[in-house]
């Protein structure tokens, strides 16, 4: 392992009936909140009302701030920080998924600088300071109410990019009942299953030895996930498969599981720039191209991709070649996605080859990438007709 050292100081609070705690979370002093929400389906199944009845106990004033993206845009982060200093709000929080408190980490960076956000995410400027925010979750997907990481999508250039990953840009806490997430769709409901897992994927394929412990949390959170999400699609009013899923989701990626390396992350820098020009779903371009990613990656490590093949998908590596094993394992990931309902292919979103140059682009604008194996724009567009 590496050295490293690990901190997160966000308060996790799960289980059912939890949101009656948020009169006590909000900081002492607060007067005026902003509220975050998507495309409002909190309206729809009460917990708009339900939170709004919680600022009330506490006596705090509510502003509001709809409509987030599933790919946060710049232009809502520059909205929802224009509303924080010219209402004097003292506290922000989100009420939603991962894209809602994406947006809501980048408010509260914004709302204390003075420049461009752009500057922040690009990294020409870093937050010495953020407006205090919580989170109250609804989707299990992200990770993003227990860490530091943001994804935030300039539309006006076509770019994509993850910030944050620092000590003031954490949930202050975060409010996990699994009963928030049993109005969510099915196919939200996919595409969270397949982004957590992609989450501990990017981590399980790393270079560093000596990792057994983190090696068989990742493997073991994986079983659970593949076990309980098909028991989920066929009942997703399931509160326990629904806390099984929230749960993971937050795990995956609270850094917990990521100490003493760093994962690969390469698929998902690829991603940002697929979705950056086409504004698909995050989770349906993952599905599209991890499995191309580990095919394109197999020789870098043939016996890492056994590994996982044996312990996560229950190959049988008798008689087999590391190749073929790990081979099998990737066909069993890509199996498994699509007997859920996941997208296999790029056309599956009518995305052609037409803009392949465009998105290589985009993916190299912060140079070479991927810590398993790092790669350049050669390697990306063989990744992306890999997947087309």
């Amino acid at each position: 392992m590496d050295t490293f050292t690990f901190q997160n100081p966000t308060k996790l609070i799960f289980g059912k009936d939890t949101l009656t705690k948020l009169p006590e979370e909000i900081p002492a002093g607060t007067k005026r909140a902003l509220m975050v929400y998507g495309g409002g389906s909190i309206k729809k199944n009460g917990i708009y009302d339900r939170v709004l009845a919680q600022f009330e106990k506490a006596g705090v004033e509510v502003f509001e701030l709809g409509g987030v993206e599933p790919n946060p845009k710049l232009s809502t982060v520059k909205e929802g920080a224009k509303i924080c200093k010219e209402e004097q709000v003292d506290f922000i929080l989100a009420v939603g998924g991962g894209s809602v408190i994406d947006a809501t980490k980048t408010i509260a960076a914004a709302a204390k600088y003075d420049g461009d956000p752009w500057d922040l995410v690009t990294k020409k400027a870093t937050p010495d300071g953020v407006l205090p925010f919580g989170t109250v979750l609804t989707l299990a997907a992200t990770g993003s109410e227990m860490n530091a990481g943001a994804v935030i999508t300039n539309w006006e250039t076509n770019e994509k990019y993850g910030w944050g990953y620092s000590p003031y840009t954490y949930p202050a806490f975060s409010i996990l009942d699994p009963a928030h997430t049993v109005s969510v769709p099915r196919d939200q409901t996919v595409y969270g299953i397949v982004d957590m897992m992609t989450h501990l994927m990017e981590q399980y394929f790393h270079n560093p030895t000596n990792s057994p412990v983190q090696d068989e949390m990742i493997e073991g959170v994986l079983r659970s996930v593949i076990e309980t999400a098909p028991k989920l699609l066929d009942d997703l009013a399931s509160f326990e498969h629904r806390e099984t899923i929230l749960y993971a989701g937050t795990i995956a990626l609270n850094g917990m599981l990521q100490m003493g390396y760093r994962g690969d992350w390469a698929s998902h820098n690829i991603e940002h720039a697929v979705s950056a020009v086409y504004d698909i779903p995050h989770a349906g371009g993952l599905a599209i191209l991890f499995p191309n990613w580990m095919k394109y990656n197999v020789e870098q490590d043939a016996a890492r991709f056994k590994r996982f093949a044996v312990k996560v998908f229950g190959v049988d590596a008798a008689g087999k070649s590391d190749e073929e094993v790990a081979q099998e394992g990737i066909a069993a990931l890509r199996s498994f996605w699509s007997s859920i309902g996941a997208p296999e292919r790029l056309n599956d979103y009518n995305i052609g080859l037409d803009k392949f140059d465009v998105i290589v682009d985009r993916a190299m604008r912060r140079g070479k990438f991927g810590n398993f194996r790092q790669l350049d724009s050669i390697d990306v567009e063989k990744i992306l007709h890999m997947s087309k």
